[in-house]
């Protein structure tokens, strides 16, 4: 048996303990920073919190920074655009996959072309569209731009479509299945770990996203996680305590969508089918 070079095997530790350094300080910094009053915050670094059972700052940044109804708000906006963004996008992959026609390839390139262009570049011609629609100020503004689907979305549903074997449709043709019903009950469900994958990027993005929230809904009522806790950013300081206790709060719908759903995405695509 060949003994590995010791020199290799301190040098893959070292990269181990550096790689999980750089994911974990970030987590370690806001955990005991949410416990943390200002004074100590500022005055203590990175040492643990002298009161581990001080919740003065989650208190405070669900009832100043009205977390609870950020939280409802991009609920409402995570099930609308989630929802509607997983019926078009498997819709749109669905005739891409299964029909041959003229247009195939330039609605394919379409897809392509616009990804590739920065999204800052159509911003002012987004927002005039948005106000011209009188969605400027409303939740339906942020719904209605999540619901396109991208081509990252389009092609993995491809991908999962096109191992899915034409016998299943042609059998549903023969017993009388309109279009819309193979793909309704052959296809969609069979669909089931390419969107639990989906529904888990499309989530954490949304869920995430600031931009948007913040240039299409200023009001104080359309606030969203995101932007609550925003509202702790003053012109000359951010009271980082209390936005560490809001990110912690933040960060436990995330690990809760993860953990629900991942056993779905390594499911086999056409477990069941022959049934």
């Amino acid at each position: 048996m060949v003994r590995e070079n010791k020199a290799w095997t301190i040098f893959k530790y070292a990269t181990l303990a550096v790689g999980l350094f750089v994911v974990f300080f970030p987590v370690y910094s806001v955990v005991i920073g949410a416990f943390k009053t200002q004074i100590e915050y500022y005055q203590s670094g990175m040492r643990l919190p002298h009161n581990w059972l001080d919740f003065d700052n989650f208190k405070r940044v669900m009832q100043v920074g009205k977390l609870g109804l950020g939280f409802r708000n991009i609920g409402i906006i995570l099930v609308v655009s989630v929802a509607g963004n997983i019926l078009i996008g498997t819709m749109t992959a669905y005739a891409l996959g299964r029909f041959d026609f003229k247009l195939k390839k330039p609605i394919m390139g379409m897809y392509l072309v616009a990804q590739v262009i920065p999204m800052i570049t159509t911003q002012v011609a987004t927002f005039s569209v948005v106000k011209f629609f009188g969605l400027y100020n409303h939740l339906a503004a942020p719904i209605v731009l999540y619901l396109g689907a991208d081509v990252l979305q389009i092609i993995i549903y491809l991908q999962f479509i096109n191992s899915i074997p034409k016998d299943l449709d042609e059998s549903a043709m023969i017993e009388g299945a309109s279009l819309f019903r193979i793909y309704r009950s052959v296809i969609f469900p069979l669909l089931a770990p390419a969107t639990a994958t989906l529904v888990i990027m499309k989530t954490i993005n949304i869920y995430n996203d600031f931009y948007t929230a913040y240039l299409y809904m200023p009001a104080q009522k359309l606030r969203v996680v995101s932007t609550a806790i925003y509202s702790f950013i003053g012109p000359n300081a951010a009271q980082l305590n209390v936005i560490s206790a809001g990110i912690l709060i933040i960060f436990i719908p995330t690990i809760v969508i993860f953990l629900f759903l991942q056993r779905f995405i390594f499911a086999g695509v056409t477990n069941g089918a022959v049934k």
